[in-house]
């Protein structure tokens, strides 16, 4: 199928041609010299029509084109604009301007969007269907009037107009807070795993990391220090986690079975009556027995305190043992040393201080 056959196809979805015209004049600044270019660059698959091949007729190759041709027309203007500026800043601040995000906010500030042709459905559900637009559009403009063409049209339409190439540059996105902030309130746990570490051609430290969040595996980035690393490594990682539906389900799936195993039982509860017995293990049980003899033994007179076993027949009685005075105690009376058993109240009741006086003279005639 020739492109005049073409252009008849496309010209279904225009009615009025010469309003196409200055609607792209309002944008590119100049009036196409072949328009046919723009309106392919304006067709969504969506919209597409197929030729006498049966192709599709859409923006799709033109946007592959606009691409290529946008990646060098505005590393050319980024690396003359920053003079002396090393790669990795040349490189970052390329990737801003010509990300998808980016390029959809121009297609819609510009008016580009309102011109796309396309079904209703995939308008509302195509979000970056405005800049996808721009790259065919910077495609057809390559094919319509050549390389310097679309120099001019960056630098004049929109570096000069639309973005202050200055502020992206030096606007920093903390990308690390910002996956920092969803993990935390998403109570999951995150880490950074350094990858490498070596130098580039120049001798300058390159660093590469990888977040890890909850185990599972996420996005690499390289820097020339920690920190532009990680910083990338998180853009990379935040873009995933909107565009990977299956990369969250894992991130989840780690998560429950982390905080199910956390939640388990370390062991089986102690006994409630094991505890009480163990409050208990001061208590001598072997010795419980000679305790309830010497019970006994303390009720019955002196002379009877002997065991059975070793008491004589009550025909042969033996000699009563005399009374044991202070002078005659022994070590025996150690433990009683200290009692206060002989000291009584008199038939009258005696004040607290009367009841110390006489256990001082009755300590002090124990020592005599």
């Amino acid at each position: 199928m020739n492109f005049k056959n073409m252009i008849d196809r496309i010209r279904l979805f225009f009615l009025d041609e010469q309003d196409l015209r200055q609607a792209l004049f309002d944008i590119l600044g100049f009036y196409p010299h072949d328009i046919k270019y723009y309106k392919l660059a304006l067709m969504h698959k969506s919209a597409s029509k197929r030729n006498d091949k049966g192709r599709p007729l859409n923006n799709e190759r033109l946007e592959f084109l606009g691409d290529a041709i946008l990646d060098a027309v505005v590393g050319d203007i980024v690396y003359r604009h920053f003079a002396g500026k090393r790669e990795g800043f040349l490189t970052n601040t390329r990737s801003k301007l010509v990300q998808r995000d980016t390029l959809n906010r121009l297609a819609q500030e510009m008016g580009l969007t309102q011109l796309i042709t396309s079904s209703d459905h995939s308008k509302s559900h195509n979000s970056y269907m405005g800049g996808n637009a721009f790259e065919a559009l910077v495609g057809a403009i390559y094919l319509d009037r050549g390389y310097d063409a679309c120099m001019r049209f960056m630098q004049k339409r929109i570096l000069a107009q639309l973005i202050n190439i200055d502020k992206v540059a030096y606007k920093e996105v903390n990308f690390k807070s910002k996956l920092l902030e969803w993990t935390q309130k998403n109570r999951v746990r995150m880490e950074f795993k350094q990858l490498s570490q070596s130098k580039d051609q120049n001798g300058s430290p390159v660093f590469e990391h990888q977040v890890v969040i909850e185990g599972v595996e996420g996005c690499t980035g390289r820097g020339y220090s920690k920190k532009e690393s990680q910083q990338q490594a998180s853009k990379e990682t935040l873009q995933r986690l909107r565009r990977e539906p299956q990369f969250i389900d894992a991130v989840f799936a780690a998560k429950t079975e982390r905080t199910k195993m956390e939640e388990e039982p370390v062991a089986v509860a102690p006994s409630v009556e094991k505890l009480e017995r163990e409050e208990l293990d001061f208590i001598i049980e072997q010795v419980h027995d000679e305790l309830a003899a010497t019970a006994v033994a303390d009720d019955q007179p002196t002379a009877d305190r002997q065991p059975t076993a070793n008491r004589q027949p009550s025909t042969s009685r033996q000699p009563s043992t005399p009374p044991r005075t202070a002078a005659a105690a022994t070590d025996d009376d150690d433990a009683d040393e200290f009692s206060l058993d002989d000291i009584k109240a008199t038939p009258d009741e005696q004040s607290r201080e009367d009841i110390i006086a006489a256990a001082e003279a009755a300590a002090f005639a124990g020592a005599e």
